[in-house]
C-alpha cells in the first residue's frame, strides 16, 4: 500500500481519538494494529517514545494524537462541527485540562497499586473534573449541537475510560449530561467504526489493513 501508516492499539484513547479525526476526513491509510507488550521495530525505528498513535507520512511522522488530529483537519471535513473563536478557546483549554490533569487523576483512580495511590481521592478528582464539565455543557446530541466536533472526540475517549474503570459507580453520579454525552457517543456509527477490531499487524507479512 502506498498511503499513510497508522501504528495504533484499538483501546487505546489518544489512538482512538486519531482514528476518529481519520473517518472524519476520510483519510485513507494502512493500519497497523500493534500490542504495547511487543512493538514493533518499525515503529520504533520512526517513533522511539514507543506510544500509540503514531501517522508515518512520506515526508514527516507524527507522534501526537492531536498532531494527527490537526492534520486530518486540513481538509476542513464539513461533517465537523466549526468553532467559533469563543468555543475554539474553551475547548483548546477543556482538551488541555483532560490530558494533562483529567488523566493524571484517571491513570491513579484505574492503576491505584501501580501509581502506589488512593484510588478514591484520584476518583473523586475525576468525579470534580466531570462535574464542572456537566455546568458547561448541554450536548444535543454532541457537545455543540448536531455535529460532532473535535472537542468531542478528544475528550470521551478518556471520560469513556473513567466508566469502564467502575460503570457502577459513574453511572451513579450527577453529571448527568455527561453521561448522556457519552452514552450517545459509544452508541454512534463513528465510535463503532472506529472501534473495529483488526488482527495484530505481522511484519512478515507488512501490508496492514485498509483504513478507515
Amino acid at each position: 500500500m502506498n498511503l499513510p501508516i497508522l501504528y495504533s492499539f484499538r483501546r487505546c484513547p489518544y489512538a482512538m481519538r486519531a482514528r476518529m479525526a481519520l473517518i472524519l476526513a476520510s483519510k485513507n491509510c494502512e493500519l497497523r494494529e500493534i500490542t504495547l507488550k511487543n512493538k514493533p521495530d518499525e515503529m520504533l525505528k520512526i517513533s522511539a517514545k514507543g506510544t500509540v498513535p503514531v501517522l508515518e507520512l512520506r515526508n514527516k511522522v507524527l507522534e501526537e494524537s492531536l498532531d494527527i488530529i490537526s492534520w486530518a483537519m486540513q481538509s476542513h471535513p464539513d461533517n465537523v462541527y466549526i468553532f467559533s473563536a469563543k468555543e475554539k478557546l474553551m475547548s483548546e483549554t477543556l482538551i488541555h485540562l483532560f490530558d494533562s490533569k483529567f488523566k493524571y487523576h484517571l491513570d491513579r483512580y484505574k492503576y491505584a497499586f501501580r501509581y502506589k495511590a488512593d484510588s478514591f481521592n484520584h476518583q473523586e478528582q475525576c468525579k470534580s473534573i466531570l462535574e464542572k464539565l456537566d455546568t458547561k455543557i448541554n450536548p444535543s446530541p454532541w457537545i455543540f449541537g448536531k455535529k460532532v466536533s473535535l472537542l468531542d472526540i478528544s475528550i470521551l475517549p478518556f471520560i469513556r475510560q473513567c466508566k469502564i474503570a467502575n460503570p457502577e459507580w459513574f453511572f451513579e453520579q450527577n453529571f448527568k449530561k455527561v453521561i448522556a454525552l457519552l452514552n450517545f457517543f459509544e452508541a454512534s456509527d463513528l465510535f463503532i467504526h472506529a472501534m473495529k477490531k483488526f488482527d495484530l499487524w505481522d511484519p512478515q507479512n507488512p501490508n496492514g489493513s485498509l483504513f478507515p
